[in-house]
């Protein structure tokens, strides 16, 4: 725990940890008040309402996936911090957009024909900001950091991706409905003061030598992943990953429409859902830090996906019973926190967001420390295409679910499933990282 707080204090971490604080929270201030918006102010019916969820999300997780080998190849092959830079001057011109599109949506200007196509169009762009911004955040910890930093530092960095997220929805909730105005000039600000930040980020230069580019996106993505999935380790921990984002995707999608239709609950309802998630990682990410005193290993992470499956099924037997005694009118806060059984909703809630932290920092942390330095920032972004592949099957999953009749509330047992296929992946890693200490012991001896 020292050396994680140690870690707040030097240049070499800080400015990188503060530069992604405002990523994730520009992000997510913009997302969850765009989805909100659509959701509460525009459409009036849970299909139609999940298929916009489900669409905005699969069109921010949609770069990631054919853009992620050109960003990988990038990060590795030019200076870290100076591509950091590029991305937040790019991302204060996205915002900008967003903010048209928010401001046309909020005063009833051409939503349909114009406002929502534009909003759209800037996730997406916020989508293509983060694919290029993420293979980094990961892969310059082991170039800034000490071995036995690393860890804390991908803790850390986790951690403060919920706590930004937990921060964006917070303001979102009421902003996105009675002032989005607001919003808008939240977005660009934050752009602003992201770029001025990423500023400080220490130099990381390329580590290995000069290589090509591959500008042909498909083949260089299959090149990618398949040079990346010869190492077992890093091999179960993506597709680990993947499905614990798979299951997150699914949830995020239901969340904006269940709050709405099933709970009947106002839009800063819906926010505290993903913000008592957003706390649940942050706790998980820190927590499994202190379990495993800084050494990489997925020991805790099959139980810890279990108990998430164990979670996601008691958040459905009490939403099927509020289900049963639903209000007559939206509720607000106050009110749904009096109402009986939110307690024990937001309890589950809070369970499987903390088991999912401690389920998947420790997999970063394989990606970025078993493979040559000079590989890190593709490891990621290997990691990137098969996870946001998986995404994309996910959200277009719920949104088939949807169109064909299936409750929401029903499909939350699609995520429990899926937390049993990812605790068997899980302990195929530790299979894995089990095999490969046994063979760096016999080299040693």
């Amino acid at each position: 725990m020292l050396t994680s707080m140690h870690l707040l204090r030097t240049r070499r971490f800080l400015p990188l940890f503060v530069t992604q604080l405002f990523n994730a929270f520009n992000d997510n201030l913009y997302k969850t008040t765009m989805v909100l918006f659509v959701v509460y102010a525009v459409y009036n019916d849970e299909s139609t309402e999940a298929a916009f969820s489900g669409l905005a999300s699969g069109l921010f997780i949609l770069p990631f996936f054919i853009l992620s080998a050109l960003a990988g190849q990038l990060a590795d092959m030019r200076d870290k911090a100076k591509i950091i830079r590029i991305i937040k001057l790019c991302e204060i011109g996205i915002m900008a957009i967003g903010a048209v599109g928010l401001t046309l949506a909020w005063k009833g200007v051409a939503v349909h024909a114009f406002a929502i196509p534009l909003l759209l169009a800037a996730l997406f762009a916020m989508g293509v900001h983060s694919t290029f911004f993420g293979p980094i955040k990961y892969a310059i910890l082991p170039q800034h950091l000490e071995k036995d930093e690393v860890l804390a530092g991908t803790g850390w960095v986790e951690a403060g991706t919920y706590i930004a997220i937990l921060a964006g929805t917070i303001l979102a909730g009421p902003l996105a409905v009675q002032h989005t105005g607001w919003a808008t000039v939240g977005i660009l600000v934050t752009a602003c003061i992201g770029y001025l930040v990423s500023r400080q980020v220490p130099p990381a230069p390329p580590l290995g030598g000069p290589e090509k580019l591959d500008w042909h996106i498909l083949r260089a993505s299959v090149k990618l992943v398949r040079d990346t999935m010869h190492n077992a380790e890093v091999y179960y921990a993506i597709l680990a990953i993947s499905f614990f984002w798979t299951i997150g995707a699914v949830l995020f999608i239901q969340f904006p429409p269940l709050a709405k239709n099933t709970i009947m609950a106002s839009p800063e309802v819906a926010s505290l859902f993903l913000v008592v998630f957003s706390i649940g990682v942050a706790i998980g990410s820190v927590a499994v830090n202190a379990l495993l005193k800084g050494r990489v290993s997925a020991r805790y992470s099959p139980i810890s996906v279990i108990v998430m499956g164990l979670f996601v099924v008691a958040f459905y037997m009490v939403a099927k019973l509020w289900e049963a005694d639903q209000p007559a009118s939206l509720l607000s806060v106050s009110e749904f926190i009096a109402w009986p059984m939110a307690a024990v909703l937001l309890l589950c809630l809070l369970g499987i967001s903390v088991s999912g932290g401690m389920f998947v920092v420790p997999l970063y942390a394989f990606l970025t420390t078993r493979v040559s330095p000079d590989k890190a920032s593709r490891t990621i972004a290997a990691n990137n295409i098969v996870n946001s592949g998986a995404m994309v099957g996910g959200s277009l999953a719920a949104m088939a679910l949807s169109a064909a009749g299936v409750p929401i509330t029903e499909q939350l047992l699609l995520c429990a499933a899926m937390c049993l296929f990812s605790a068997w992946l899980a302990r195929r890693l530790i299979v894995a990282e089990n095999a490969a200490a046994d063979l760096a012991a016999a080299a040693g001896a």
